[in-house]
């Protein structure tokens, strides 16, 4: 059984911090070890059969093949297909493949893009395998997906029919690290069938883990030229795609819905001007444009016998030239993805800075919406930054990018749902944590994302002068639940946190809540205690439980009752003894506690409602002297709130006195800001507490 997801998260941010989720280290996807697996396979003379990504219907996944070719498909070993297979023959090229019945152009695209980058597709697809002697049947490749490199065992039982490949297929029959790498990323989404539909740019961070930027090419930037040479010197992947449609096939040779590699671009001298040409390539592997500068065209005629030697290749492999302004006419959008973003700028003398922060939008606390929800919108989660002055940047030059990733929450690509998100940029002099929502009523974004986007991923790339900013990623709606992956990337110094604690109302409009009782209040409290308690002074969880809803809780409007498992958690934070059983001081401090957040409670439930929303559960919070940041607001409102996202009395004060208990054991065992518990000690704390 895995552990919690919270303990997960801790895990994971060791691993970080150990140098794990890097290319070099990445993390072992559905915790397969292939180096394990491949030693037990060739140990025991087996070749490896994939239990996860099991060889069967589901693997291909639904909305791909009709009943009748399912049950057909075989699924077949390249050896079973191949005399002589392998990985790579003669090198890695665009060229090695063509794409299958699977509507996946833009992964296949975007494959395409990889083959340019040879330190970047070893990353991906590590070459030291092959069908060799110490061939079992197990492959692996590396992935980016949501801040972390994963590498993805799979076994290499291809689906076929009729005994060829049903997706996608290399040029050389005896080539398989096409359908092998497609098999593997069809593992991350869900199925073959998951990746069915989707832009280019997913698939290029995958492969990068970089810095990607989307340009409109119906108002393209002035410098879009530029911009492309640069990306064509740098280690950077280039894609485009045309507008939406059916595939259909377009008078000029282009496919409308469809998705294309960007393979070079060039300048040559026609009739003595300067022409511009991009090099764009068809997944398909034929079928291209036919218009100025095709394979065809006599414009070629008026260039140097060298250019046209350089450039022009009369094949119908789905690659063709074409100029600037008909490549901004034709196509809808250019993504430009690069693990650095040095292709931003060109500017060798100038040092970019990227920083990422993960952080999770949770109805009810940190989900407030956009700024049209003028009461919720504070709730967001804050970014700090502090861009400092530089040397090297001029006007207006842009000088930061920042990326909006939201994380899935589905296992299969095909059932993950996106928000619209977007962001906002604040101007601010200094901040003490986080901002409340009369900063936000009284001032407007610098900066903001011109639409949200129901997307993966959104980015911006935009000028900040020197100056300290506020940072706010929203959804577009308010308490929709959903994780992300901030980045932000600097061309200048900057200096980056998360505001995290604060609250949205005045200190002194609050009637501070005493702590000390007087001396009839304490004399009340042993009257009650000594009602329920036994023959020996004490209460048990049961006869506490009886207390606290017959006492606590008489005449006041509430939601409900303190069950009898939270009065043993109660016990058992209280207990110093270890009987399951509380004494009259122990039940004095305790009453002392429920007293205190009983106040708090009504003092913060300016609704009236008998509950706490969570919005005021912040707030409650606040008053109470605990510090709370917006991730663990978001923990309490996931494991004491109702589904509705509200707070009971007696779920407040059992988080409380939870709260506050379980802070005092970390700083009597902590040393240094560190706690050391051997396996026994563990246990015994969090078994009983």
């Amino acid at each position: 059984m895995p552990p919690p997801g919270v303990c997960l998260n801790i895990i994971e941010a060791c691993q970080k911090q150990n140098g794990y989720g890097s290319v070099l280290l990445p993390i072992q996807f559905n915790n397969q070890d292939y180096k394990l697996l491949k030693q037990y396979c060739l140990g025991h003379s087996l070749k490896f059969v994939d239990k996860t990504f099991p060889p069967d219907l589901r693997t291909i996944g639904p909305g791909i093949l009709d009943p009748a070719d399912l049950k057909q498909v075989k699924w077949l070993r390249p050896l079973e297909l191949s005399p002589n297979p392998s990985l790579v023959v003669a090198g890695i090229s665009r060229f090695d493949f063509s794409q299958g019945i699977l509507g996946n152009c833009w992964f296949l695209a975007s494959i395409g893009a990889l083959t340019f980058q040879n330190q970047i597709f070893r990353q991906v697809v590590p070459l030291e395998q092959n069908f060799d002697n110490e061939y079992s049947g197990i492959f692996h490749f590396r992935f980016w997906r949501f801040g972390r490199w994963v590498d993805v065992v799979i076994d290499d039982k291809l689906p076929t029919l009729n005994g060829r490949l049903i997706f996608v297929c290399s040029k050389n029959s005896n080539e398989f690290w096409p359908a092998l790498l497609e098999k593997a990323y069809a593992k991350v989404c869900g199925s073959y069938g998951d990746m069915k539909l989707g832009v280019p740019a997913e698939a290029l961070v995958d492969f990068t883990g970089g810095v990607h930027l989307t340009i409109q090419l119906s108002q393209p930037p002035a410098d879009l030229w530029e911009l492309m040479c640069r990306a064509g010197t740098c280690t950077s992947l280039m894609s485009c795609g045309t507008t939406k449609g059916d595939n259909k096939v377009l008078p000029n040779g282009l496919v409308q819905g469809h998705a294309y590699t960007v393979t070079g671009v060039k300048e040559v001298l026609s009739s003595g001007k300067t022409v511009q040409l991009v090099r764009v390539w068809n997944p398909w592997g034929r079928v291209e444009w036919n218009g100025d500068w095709s394979d065809l065209s006599p414009l070629w005629q008026s260039v140097s016998s060298q250019d046209r030697d350089l450039c022009l290749s009369v094949s119908d492999n789905g690659e063709f030239w074409m100029s600037l302004q008909d490549f901004c006419q034709s196509y809808n959008d250019l993504d430009i993805c690069s693990p650095s973003p040095e292709f931003l700028d060109g500017t060798a003398s100038c040092h970019w800075n990227c920083q990422m922060y993960e952080g999770r939008w949770v109805a009810g606390t940190t989900a407030g919406g956009c700024r049209n929800n003028k009461d919720t919108f504070w709730t967001n989660l804050q970014y700090h930054i502090k861009v400092q002055n530089d040397k090297h940047l001029t006007g207006d030059e842009k000088n930061i990018l920042v990326s909006l990733m939201q994380k899935p929450d589905k296992r299969n690509r095909r059932l993950v749902h996106n928000f619209h998100i977007g962001f906002s940029v604040f101007e601010y002099k200094s901040t003490r944590g986080k901002l409340p929502a009369s900063f936000f009523s009284s001032s407007a974004p610098i900066f903001q994302t011109m639409e949200f986007m129901n997307a993966r991923e959104v980015v911006e790339f935009f000028t900040l002068s020197p100056g300290e900013y506020i940072i706010v990623p929203s959804t577009f709606r308010p308490n929709e639940t959903a994780s992300f992956l901030l980045t932000i990337c600097s061309k200048a110094q900057i200096q980056q946190n998360n505001c995290e604690d604060s609250s949205d109302f005045q200190h002194d409009k609050i009637v501070k809540v005493k702590d000390v009782p007087n001396a009839l209040e304490v004399e009340n409290w042993k009257q009650i205690f000594h009602q329920y308690c036994d023959k020996y002074e004490e209460v048990d969880a049961e006869q506490l439980q009886k207390l606290l809803n017959e006492k606590l809780l008489e005449g006041i409007k509430k939601s409900g009752d303190f069950t009898l498992d939270a009065c043993r958690s109660l016990v058992a934070l209280m207990d110093t003894s270890i009987t399951g059983r509380l004494n009259s001081g122990e039940f004095l401090r305790l009453w002392k506690k429920t007293a205190r957040y009983k106040e708090i409670f009504y003092q913060m439930d300016v609704s009236q409602t008998g509950t706490l929303s969570l919005h005021e559960l912040r707030n409650a919070m606040t008053i109470s002297g605990m510090k709370v940041s917006d991730s663990m607001l978001n923990l309490m409102a996931l494991r004491y709130g109702a589904s509705a996202g509200h707070m009971s009395l007696e779920s407040f004060i059992s988080l409380s006195i939870r709260l506050e208990c379980m802070s005092k054991i970390y700083h009597k065992l902590s040393h240094a800001a560190v706690m050391a518990l051997n396996e026994s000690d563990w246990m015994h704390l969090y078994m009983y507490t």
